[in-house]
């Protein structure tokens, strides 16, 4: 279907600071991949090119969302994080529309590698303080794998990193702000695989260096000793796991 079919009536609004509503109601299907660019250059010329070819059409009716791209801290990698009605809108999309899309970004910028492609619904997650108003710097992405699906597992996982968060004396939520270490955190949504085979974290900053700080704070990771996060640390069947950081980029959304 050409891209001026008759489904494709609303324009394209751009959301402020590249962040989408990350628990917005009606969300059934979130898609999340990782693209290569390969130089710093190459990396920003993707993202001008992706802002290009979705600005220059009309959003496609289909149940997309949002679609959200940030620019990885290594300077060639880009998180690319979209929100579906459900699975149909975005075989729909993939069928009548991408394409033309990927086929303007990839003329702009030959040789990207697209490093797969992840389903997720979103399982929990918020504003370590709901009245919040800072605006996110940096977004952390967390990867965790296990050696097989198992969707109970999975949740029990994402429930001890939350249980250890609630109970982490050094990120209490009544103390002070300067007295917490780790008060550089602002949002963690913890998406899952459909089979649980997979977690991904979208965690918001307030920025790259505050993530670092915590990052080297005592502890394995981000966490101080305590008994529930030794527990997170020694979970059962986590095969493998990396944290990624991202500057936030773009994020799209249909207008009106």
């Amino acid at each position: 279907m050409p891209e001026n079919s008759p489904t494709t009536a609303r324009t394209v609004a751009v959301a402020p600071h590249a962040r989408p509503d990350l628990g917005r109601e009606g969300v059934g299907v979130v898609k999340i991949s990782l693209w290569d660019a390969a130089t710093p250059d190459r990396q920003l010329a993707v993202l001008a090119a992706i802002g290009a070819a979705w600005r220059s059409r009309d959003w496609p009716a289909v149940g997309l969302l949002s679609y959200t791209v940030h620019l990885g801290d290594d300077g060639r990698t880009l998180l690319h994080y979209s929100q579906w009605t459900d699975e149909e809108a975005y075989e729909r999309f993939f069928t009548e529309y991408r394409d033309e899309r990927n086929a303007e970004i990839d003329a702009a910028v030959p040789g990207i590698a697209r490093l797969g492609l992840h389903s997720y619904d979103l399982y929990r997650g918020g504003l370590a303080d709901p009245a919040d108003a800072r605006v996110p710097g940096a977004v952390v992405a967390v990867e965790a794998e296990f050696d097989g699906p198992d969707r109970e597992r999975a949740e029990a996982w994402v429930d001890g990193v939350l249980a250890a968060l609630a109970s982490d004396p050094a990120i209490r939520r009544d103390a002070p702000v300067p007295d917490r270490p780790h008060f550089g955190g602002i949002s963690g949504w913890f998406h899952l695989t459909a089979d649980g085979g997979r977690v991904f974290n979208y965690a918001e900053w307030e920025s790259a260096e505050a993530h670092a700080a915590a990052l080297a704070a005592p502890g394995e990771g981000i966490g101080s000793e305590t008994e529930e996060w030794r527990k997170v640390h020694a979970f059962p069947g986590v095969r493998s796991g990396r944290v990624l950081r991202f500057t936030p980029g773009l994020s799209l959304r249909p207008a009106g």
